[in-house]
């Protein structure tokens, strides 16, 4: 299996997912176009995505989900009250594109999705566990916290993209307004680069793990200032880079390198 960071940041979000059989797209935060310029960047046809999960109904993370729908008949996959919440966003689609996940599984050719409760202000927030083959990749991003349901179903994941979302000093000497500030820092907002790292350190074991951090802001937040975070806790935690975990960084604005599992 394989998986790219098409997209990851407060200005949106997408995620390839494939295997040999299979290729998924986790959320399409950005216009259709810059989902189809992102795939072909990488050498993937958007007329090979088999399936579209969406996480939640906020923009950043469905903006480009009923054009790319419409465009290529693809089937988009959430539970039923996230269908209700970004139907008027996203545009009509044929009904037979319309999945509603039921009991947090679904099944896209040879691989199985379990859907798991995050904690974001979103009616019905979720992330996504994608097996194949005893090969595992979990998205873990807009968490509030990280929650012993996720710490419990990342431990045994071979790759993660998880959200190192702010450093706090930034965010909280920032630009925001105060209630923007409240929101982020709360248990609904979003991972902290020192609690990303905490989250690392809590679901290491023997096996070496691919984890990618993602969802940065752009206002509080540096890429080079999320990775060192994140290494130093793990550094004086006696974590070996490249032996007990590799560690990548997700592009705002263009696709990530590949991560294969």
């Amino acid at each position: 299996m394989f998986f790219y960071s098409l997209y990851s940041g407060s200005s949106g979000n997408s995620v390839l997912v494939s295997s040999e059989k299979t290729k998924i797209l986790i959320d399409a935060g950005l216009p259709g176009k810059s989902i189809e310029k992102a795939l072909h960047t990488i050498d993937q046809k958007p007329t090979e995505i088999d399936a579209i999960f969406v996480t939640h109904e906020h923009t950043d993370h469905i903006k480009g989900v009923g054009v790319l729908s419409r465009k290529y008949d693809i089937p988009i996959y959430t539970d039923s009250l996230t269908w209700e919440a970004m139907l008027p966003k996203i545009g009509k689609l044929k009904e037979h594109n319309i999945k509603i996940i039921e009991n947090n599984y679904s099944n896209v050719k040879d691989l199985d999705i379990i859907s798991y409760n995050i904690p974001h202000d979103a009616v019905s927030p979720h992330g996504y566990s994608i097996c194949n083959n005893k090969k595992k990749f979990c998205l873990a991003t807009d968490l509030g916290y990280f929650t012993e349901e996720i710490q419990s179903i990342l431990k045994d994941a071979d790759a993660i993209l998880l959200e190192s979302n702010h450093d706090e000093e930034m965010l909280k000497f920032g630009p925001y307004p105060y209630v923007l500030k409240r929101r982020i820092l709360s248990d609904m907002g979003h991972l902290s680069n020192e609690a990303c790292g905490k989250a690392i350190l809590s679901i290491l074991n023997s096996y070496k793990k691919k984890i990618m951090l993602g969802h940065l802001s752009k206002t509080n937040n540096y890429p080079d200032l999320a990775y060192q975070t994140v290494l130093s806790l793990l550094t004086e935690n006696e974590v070996k880079l490249n032996e007990d975990i590799e560690l990548f960084m997700a592009n705002r604005s263009i696709p990530s390198k590949i991560v294969e599992f």
